[in-house]
């Protein structure tokens, strides 16, 4: 079989990664584009109990949340027997919104071939989401990517981001040190996530976070293309 002469040879590619052995990936807004179906869930979730919902730039400003630290950032100053009533409706539609028809969740473009050049013994991925479990799964397998993954984090098992547990569990899980991971994200939550967890921050200019936001959240550089990640980090290596 011919070569890919877009993909880096094994010693090549760890070169580039200098002393990086983990990239850690968030999920929405960065591997897949999704504000679609999350913007519409919050909606329905709150027209079930009779509230206005957000807005759509209010709702994508707190992807990467988990849900109940979601609804309490789109509800500031609210009372918390309210936040508490808002997240009893999102569990209570949970299942309903995994299961409606939904609009298409596409990689994004240059994700795929990012992740095929990334593929060597040496090298761990990782996924750290506030999505659940089970909905990172259904992700995974709707785009055949189950096996490309070392470990996954969600936002179900773990303290959710900005807290670093996410973090410090796919490192602990994959063997290796703060100093060898980075996280690749598109909001400021990723960022501080990894700052907090001693590693390295990429952030993603494709996703649902303004850049600026991103820089000043600790991003040692903030990429505008998938293939842009393996020059950024010989740079800053």
């Amino acid at each position: 079989m011919r070569a890919d002469p877009t993909k880096p040879g094994g010693d090549e590619l760890l070169q580039a990664l200098g002393d990086i052995r983990l990239i850690v990936f968030d999920c929405d807004g960065t591997l897949i584009d999704s504000q679609y179906n999350i913007i519409a869930a919050v909606e329905r979730v709150f027209a079930s109990i009779g509230l206005m919902p957000p807005s759509q730039e209010v709702i994508r400003r707190q992807v990467g949340l988990s849900a109940e630290a979601a609804i309490v950032a789109m509800l500031p100053g609210a009372a918390p027997d309210l936040h508490q009533q808002v997240i009893s409706a999102f569990h209570r539609l949970r299942p309903q919104l995994q299961q409606r028809e939904k609009s298409p969740e596409p990689l994004y473009p240059g994700i795929l071939p990012l992740l095929g050049q990334l593929e060597h013994p040496e090298l761990f991925l990782g996924i750290a989401t506030g999505k659940s479990r089970s909905s990172l799964l259904a992700v995974l397998a709707e785009h055949d990517l189950t096996q490309r993954f070392h470990t996954l984090q969600t936002g179900d098992r773990s303290r959710g981001k900005p807290h670093p547990e996410m973090m410090l569990r796919a490192i602990s899980e994959t063997g290796l040190t703060a100093a060898e991971a980075v996280m690749l994200g598109d909001t400021t939550f990723d960022m501080e996530m990894a700052r907090a967890a001693g590693s390295r921050a990429i952030g993603v200019a494709w996703g649902y976070h303004d850049r600026n936001d991103l820089e000043r959240a600790g991003a040692d550089a903030v990429i505008d293309h998938p293939g842009d990640l393996l020059s950024v980090l010989r740079r800053l290596d």
